[in-house]
């Protein structure tokens, strides 16, 4: 007659099962936390380049004149552009996001943003009109003497990363009245200058736009 015999794990083997069980969720869980993180990133921009794209083609179409800097003068883009978003929040000029007083340079270093690669920031291209969208998106337009620029922080004023590059990306509206994410070609910023985890200067991730939205890599490999 055989005999039922009643076996289990000693405690040895658990805590050895646990502790393996440990190691490979350590290894794990940092890069799916990332990959996630990096798939919401890509998505608000997609979103909130369609959203601005279409705003530019009504407005376009509702004045019945291209957008560019011919038509729209220092402080005069802002004040049209914003009634075709639901705005909780007008900032003027630059009010919600104006930066510290410049230390060297003339640069106004932001008090909430950084760079691509996590250094200080410069907010002197945000300063021609900002409003926060209900949706959270944040609008800053730059239309004083240089490029006419749109700035957008696609997850929320107050939400992290606030990084240019990551959660932070600029467009150029261009003389034909083209809306180009910035470092495609023929925009003012390239690549190389300021889109790089090795330079350090206040725009470094200005022109990482155009990168972020063809490279399907771009949010797997973004610095820490």
């Amino acid at each position: 007659m055989t005999k039922n015999i009643n076996q289990a794990f000693t405690l040895a083997e658990v805590l050895i099962t646990l502790g393996i069980v440990g190691i490979v969720a350590a290894m794990t869980i940092p890069a799916l936390v990332n990959r996630t993180q990096g798939k919401e990133l890509e998505t608000s921009l997609k979103k909130s380049y369609s959203v601005l794209q279409n705003a530019f083609n009504q407005m376009s179409y509702d004045e019945g004149q291209t957008i560019n800097r011919a038509n729209y003068g220092p402080h005069t883009l802002m004040p049209v552009l914003k009634k075709y978003f639901k705005v909780s929040k007008d900032c003027n000029l630059y009010g919600c996001a104006s930066g510290n007083l410049p230390e060297t340079g003339g640069y106004r270093i932001s008090d909430n943003y950084k760079t691509y690669n996590n250094t200080p920031l410069a907010v002197n291209l945000f300063d021609d009109g900002q409003v926060i969208v209900s949706d959270g998106m944040f609008i800053m337009i730059e239309n004083v003497g240089g490029p006419l620029l749109i700035t957008v922080d696609t997850n929320g004023y107050n939400k992290k990363p606030n990084r240019w590059g990551h959660d932070l990306f600029t467009f150029q509206i261009m003389d034909n009245g083209k809306l180009l994410p910035m470092g495609a070609e023929t925009t003012t910023y390239d690549e190389t200058r300021y889109c790089s985890m090795s330079v350090t200067n206040n725009y470094n991730g200005i022109a990482c736009t155009y990168k972020a939205l063809t490279d399907k890599n771009y949010f797997k490999n973004l610095p820490k």
